[in-house]
């Protein structure tokens, strides 16, 4: 019957409306994550909506925790290929680069400009652990997350700043590819890891 209301658990509607404002968030960035966007898209009303997550704040909250539980699920399974199968640091860092461009790096970055702090940590622990295993015993792992932190910076912000920070330095045509094999280049060496920058198609 047209019109009739489709019933869905909570669990079920929250996950729905994370999922088109992910895709809202990739199409036009964070701008374009509205609540009448959203309910549009998901055949929901905008008190529907309001329901599920109360202002649309709460709404980029929960959409940037989803994003952060997306982003660890990718770096553990990059990690286990990187891990197991020989893999170089190169695919973990393009990797973690193409979760940021789906609006990720744009998106946190605009939370944290407006006052909003995770208070949980820990979403690249993954990561710091598989890299300092790596290294020396007598290395602290601070020095580890310092690298990963600095990396993740990095990464999170070169969807918004990256190419005009590069022609600020004179890189008249700014290549992010580049950028990433830089990246890889000095974590490797920062972390004291063998390089693989001589490989084949690097």
């Amino acid at each position: 019957m047209a019109g009739s209301r489709v019933r869905r658990t909570p669990d079920e509607a929250r996950r729905l409306i994370l999922d088109a404002a992910e895709k809202l968030l990739a199409e036009g960035g964070v701008a374009a994550v509205q609540v009448r966007a959203l309910a549009a898209r998901v055949g929901m009303t905008d008190a529907g909506i309001s329901h599920h997550f109360g202002t649309r704040d709460r709404l980029l909250e929960a959409l940037l925790r989803h994003g952060g539980r997306k982003i660890r699920a990718g770096v553990e399974e990059v990690l286990g290929s990187w891990l197991n199968k020989g893999a170089d640091l190169g695919e973990l860092v393009e990797a973690l680069a193409v979760l940021y461009r789906q609006g990720y790096g744009e998106l946190a970055v605009a939370l944290h400009a407006a006052g909003w702090r995770d208070e949980g940590s820990g979403m690249l622990d993954p990561v710091v652990d598989a890299l300092h295993a790596l290294r020396p015993a007598d290395v602290p792992k601070e020095d580890t997350r310092l690298a990963v932190a600095a990396l993740h910076q990095a990464l999170a912000t070169e969807p918004l700043y990256g190419p005009a920070f590069r022609r600020s330095a004179g890189l008249d045509n700014p290549d992010p590819a580049a950028q990433l094999r830089w990246w890889t280049v000095h974590l490797e060496r920062s972390l004291g890891l063998p390089s693989h920058e001589n490989r084949p198609g690097r």
